[in-house]
């Protein structure tokens, strides 16, 4: 008999999934996606370009908030959660309901949906959204290139825009943000990788963008995204921990089971952390994963004319994920601005348009930042609006891109940077080389 098949996903993870393990699959009949997490993503369409000779119709992206009503109405058989950085009893509400509903719940196993590559893998994934694997991963990439390595990057899916267009992306340039429309969330993970001279690839088929990569690199880094485990198969697995957060490594999905795979595991943002909970994560990870290298590294926050920010009344705009359902309340702005001075950080909130009030209402959590939200062009509207209304006297920007190149801000700007630093020996680089050799 053919299965009815529900994924649970947040555009990325779960395409994934559908891709490698149930298109051109006769024993399943896939009847739709559920999105979450990522705005405007329900009401779309999984293209029958990309879903194989069994949808020709597609297949449609429902809200997650329909869940059990879908599953009755359909006499869905299997649900499969397919996306990340979720608390582990969240996960098993979801299993509730879907049992409650009548069809079998589960989580495929990391291994079934890891792409075996022809060059060497090195992965860089975390326990939570926001612990810094993005400068991780560049990190690995200078070693690599510094050593005489042909390195090429590839990043965690983030289709937010046309599907068929997003198939295989190659990012070398600036121009190629524009030929491929890239959202500020994408381009906070592409932009500082070309700004270092390398190649960095995403999309949506992570078999054929693998090959591609492969033709023009030796080595392959997998840069991933949230806490999710790695779409390739890696000869190397660094995880990322953040002691900001100590306790979420064995507490979020699937960011525990990145913590027992890891054959490094770097524990970052020490020079910004309380020496106790960098220790109890040492014990943790010990614990749990006792043949995993702890390598210990710093996130260096620097900013031109930091000085700048002394005694001003600042707006301070941090990464999107990491304030959202990274659950972080701080990240490298607010650390600057505490670090040089400012008299004040101007809460947002009274300042909020449209889509951003939104956001808020959802993460009520998040305080008196902003984070860059921008999935779409409205919602960089409302983020220009709500800077342009906030009375302050400097924005402090620590998204990881140019703000200003996607955003017109009248006001003065302050760009705030975090860069990977060495705090132990043997340093990452050291051992990634050696592990690879």
């Amino acid at each position: 008999m053919v299965e009815k098949v529900i994924i649970m996903g947040a555009a990325g993870r779960d395409f994934h999934n559908f891709n490698v393990y149930f298109r051109d699959n006769p024993r399943y009949q896939v009847i739709c996606f559920t999105a979450t997490q990522i705005p405007d993503i329900h009401g779309r369409q999984y293209p029958p370009q990309l879903a194989g000779s069994m949808y020709p119709d597609g297949i449609p992206i429902e809200s997650d908030e329909r869940l059990m009503e879908m599953i009755k109405e359909n006499t869905v058989d299997l649900v499969a959660f397919s996306y990340s950085d979720v608390p582990h009893t969240e996960v098993m509400h979801k299993a509730s309901q879907v049992i409650a509903a009548g069809a079998d719940f589960i989580i495929i196993g990391a291994s079934y949906t890891m792409i075996a590559s022809t060059k060497k893998v090195v992965s860089v994934c975390a326990v939570r959204t926001g612990c810094g694997k993005s400068q991780t991963s560049r990190q690995i990439v200078q070693v690599l290139k510094d050593a005489g390595k042909k390195v090429v990057s590839v990043r965690h899916p983030m289709p937010y825009g046309d599907l068929t267009k997003q198939i295989v992306q190659r990012f070398a340039t600036y121009d190629d943000f524009e030929k491929h429309a890239c959202t500020i969330e994408e381009r906070e993970e592409y932009e500082p990788v070309v700004d270092m001279g390398a190649i960095i690839y995403a999309g949506i088929d992570y078999e054929k963008i693998l090959r591609q990569a492969e033709e023009e690199a030796e080595i392959i880094v997998w840069d991933g995204g949230n806490n999710d485990t790695p779409f390739y198969k890696p000869d190397v697995h660094v995880v990322v921990f953040d002691p900001h957060r100590v306790g979420h490594e064995t507490t979020f999905h699937p960011g525990e089971t990145n913590m027992l795979l890891a054959d490094i595991a770097v524990i970052n943002k020490v020079d910004s952390a309380d020496p106790r909970d960098v220790e109890t994560l040492k014990q943790t990870i010990s614990k749990h994963n006792p043949k995993a290298i702890i390598v210990l590294a710093d996130s260096e926050v620097s900013a031109e004319n930091g000085e700048s920010m002394q005694g001003k009344r600042v707006l301070v705009i941090e990464d999107g994920p990491t304030l959202t359902h990274g659950n972080m309340r701080f990240g490298a702005g607010v650390i600057a601005a505490q670090r040089y001075g400012a008299a004040e950080m101007v809460d947002p909130r009274p300042y909020l348009v449209g889509s951003l009030k939104k956001t808020f209402e959802t993460y009520p959590e998040i305080g008196k930042v902003l984070p860059a939200m921008g999935y779409g062009e409205q919602q960089v509207k409302d983020l220009e609006s709500t800077i342009d209304a906030c009375e302050c006297d400097l924005v402090v920007s620590a998204t990881p891109i140019d703000l200003t190149r996607l955003v017109k801000i009248e006001k003065p700007i302050l760009r705030v940077r975090y860069d990977y630093r060495n705090n132990s020996k043997p340093t990452l680089g050291e051992l990634v080389l050696e592990m690879l050799s």
